[in-house]
């Protein structure tokens, strides 16, 4: 089936405060946001018309926002209550919801003194992010020549949309040598995730590793993962990890808000066996956060 462009879609947008029809939310050609990346988002994903950790999420935005000098004009209790009133009057059952945060068009160079704080909310059906039968066998990583930057050169414990682009070069590429997404490494060269999940590894004696989150996002999932496994008696390590020890694990997966819990099949000539440990992890998450229930 056909997908409709996003910009043709039907329903409302959460637009400043205004109720705004989808193909009508539009934002002026000289904005700040477009011109300089001074924007900050969040994914939020609705289970069975119930939204899963809204309020970890609303408090993630505004430190992304402060963290960007930007003072959202909203409180998080009223972002939170307007999120669950879209949801409820568009009655969307399994679906995504993207707040964001952008500098508006009144001044136009690197200082944005006086530019208006923009805000809005938007939320659409969408049941999975990877198709079925690609999570069935496992997804295809390559490595990324893009590195994540160090911790003085980028706001990177922020969402913020500049961090993205080299997240966009790195899909872009590997997609068209026949991978599904991108492992990134961190400025040392140690792995750090893929293009917009964190990354678990599974050894041989059941303990899971994955990379310390100190130049990349500490993703909502990843700690409800975390949680998961240590109430199941798991042993998490979280330290770094050298992409010359990739060979040495039994087990990978992906964590995100979009891609949930996803085996990840190989990476590059690396392959992964989809082990009853991160099928049982998968179960228990979808349990939490109540799909399919």
């Amino acid at each position: 089936m056909e997908q409709i462009p996003f910009d043709k879609r039907s329903g409302k947008i959460w637009f400043n405060n205004e109720l705004v029809e989808w193909q009508d939310a539009k934002v002026h050609a000289i904005s700040h946001g477009m011109h300089y990346a001074s924007l900050v988002f969040e994914g939020v994903r609705i289970y069975n018309s119930k939204i899963f950790k809204l309020e970890e999420h609303t408090e993630r935005l505004f430190h992304s926002a402060k963290i960007m000098d930007m003072k959202i004009p909203y409180t998080e209790d009223e972002i939170n209550k307007i999120t669950k009133k879209l949801v409820q009057d568009q009655d969307i059952q399994d679906g995504y919801i993207r707040p964001f945060v952008w500098r508006g068009s009144e001044m136009m160079g690197v200082s944005a003194q006086n530019t208006k704080i923009n805000v809005a909310i938007a939320i659409w059906d969408w049941p999975a992010y990877f198709d079925p039968k690609v999570k069935l066998n496992g997804i295809k990583l390559n490595i990324s020549k893009w590195q994540r930057p160090p911790q003085n050169s980028s706001p990177w414990n922020s969402k913020a949309a500049g961090l993205y682009m080299i997240c966009t070069l790195s899909k872009h590429q590997a997609e068209r040598d026949g991978f599904t997404d991108s492992l990134m490494l961190d400025h040392e060269g140690n792995v750090a995730e893929a293009t917009s999940a964190n990354i678990f590894f599974k050894d041989q004696n059941n303990e899971l590793h994955t990379p310390i989150a100190d130049s990349f996002l500490d993703g909502i999932t990843r700690k409800t993962v975390i949680d998961l496994a240590k109430s199941k008696n798991i042993k998490v390590n979280e330290r770094k990890i050298s992409p010359n020890e990739i060979s040495n694990f039994v087990g990978c997966f992906i964590t995100g808000t979009a891609a949930e819990i996803t085996p990840v099949g190989s990476i590059l000539d690396n392959n992964f066996k989809i082990c009853d440990l991160i099928k049982d992890l998968s179960t228990s998450y979808e349990k939490l956060v109540g799909k399919n229930n």
